[in-house]
């Protein structure tokens, strides 16, 4: 058995552009070619969309510091037939206005892209104002959500131009955090290594410690860059090939997708643990990203001794 000594932390991601970055460039192109899209922005990014919204001041709207107009804005250009993208951080553009969420997009029938910016805890020497990692459960409550929660920025262009493509409601999750190369080649599920003794289902940035993390595990480590719909054929048949004990690693709220989980291999005497965001107590401190990561149990040493302790240490 490899001891539980303290994992190496993975190498930082140092990519050409962050996802943020991604998100701009691709949104600037895609205004070029399709008249419905319109850009909804409040405040935050739009000093980065300055020379587009020169070029299409129609088509991008900063509305100012108000995420529930944010909304309704964008309800209203569907209505008409344009395809609204929303941008800013996460707690500003799924929980100060999910009423309007709620009202003038799921009720109206009004689709949108929704582009969040700053996860979980990027952002923490703003403070809990700027951390939402409730935002993917919160949308759970809604019906007809898509979800994607991309590892790498290349991955973020297909994303968004399927999303720009189609009517309906799109989440996107962008982080400062990611893997160290681009693997979603769709919305299905992405083996990633084969194993026998259970598996560990990753989501978006976290593959990233969980390959640390299992590195001397036998176990089949799945990838997940769209959560919603969920990939549930994908989730049984690794379960069949491997063993029906489920490892859940997602950078929100723990156990967010543990339903979808137990659905999904309903059939099956399976076993399920989850890991993410700490549900039982408020993390009140600022400190960096790697700090809160490590605190919530999903730094590579904290996930290697939880999934462990889950398959009770059969793995050498």
């Amino acid at each position: 058995m490899t001891p539980l000594a303290r994992i190496p932390r993975p190498t930082a991601m140092v990519p050409t552009k962050s996802m943020r970055e991604t998100f701009v460039d691709t949104v600037a192109g895609e205004l070029d070619g399709d008249p419905r899209l319109a850009v909804v922005l409040a405040e935050i990014s739009a000093d980065r969309f300055t020379e587009v919204a020169e070029r299409y001041p129609e088509r991008v709207i900063n509305v100012g510091i108000r995420e529930q107009a944010l909304i309704g804005v964008a309800g209203g250009l569907s209505l008409t037939g344009m395809r609204p993208v929303v941008h800013t951080i996460t707690p500003f553009l799924v929980e100060r206005p999910f009423e309007q969420i709620k009202l003038d997009l799921n009720h109206q029938s009004a689709g949108a892209v929704l582009v969040s910016t700053g996860a979980s805890y990027d952002y923490p020497a703003a403070g809990r104002t700027h951390m939402a990692p409730g935002d993917v459960a919160l949308l759970d409550t809604l019906p007809d959500w898509t979800v994607h929660v991309p590892g790498h920025p290349a991955e973020v262009p297909a994303m968004l131009r399927t999303a720009f493509a189609a009517d309906g409601l799109v989440y996107i999750r962008l982080s400062e955090r990611g893997n160290a190369e681009a693997l979603a080649e769709g919305p299905e599920f992405r083996t990633i290594r084969h194993g026998r003794e259970g598996v560990v289902l990753a989501v978006g940035p976290m593959l990233r410690p969980v390959l640390a993390a299992t590195a001397m595990l036998d176990v089949t480590v799945l990838y997940a860059a769209t959560v919603r719909p969920f990939d549930a054929a994908g989730l049984r048949a690794a379960a069949l090939s491997a063993s029906p004990d489920v490892v859940l690693v997602e950078p929100y709220l723990r156990g967010t997708s543990s339903h979808l989980v137990e659905d999904a291999l309903s059939a099956l005497p399976h076993r399920v643990h989850a890991l993410g965001v700490s549900r039982d107590a408020e993390l009140r401190a600022y400190g960096t990203a790697e700090q809160h990561e490590a605190a919530h149990g999903l730094g590579p040493t904290e996930i290697a001794a939880s999934v462990r302790r889950f398959l009770g240490a059969r793995s050498a």
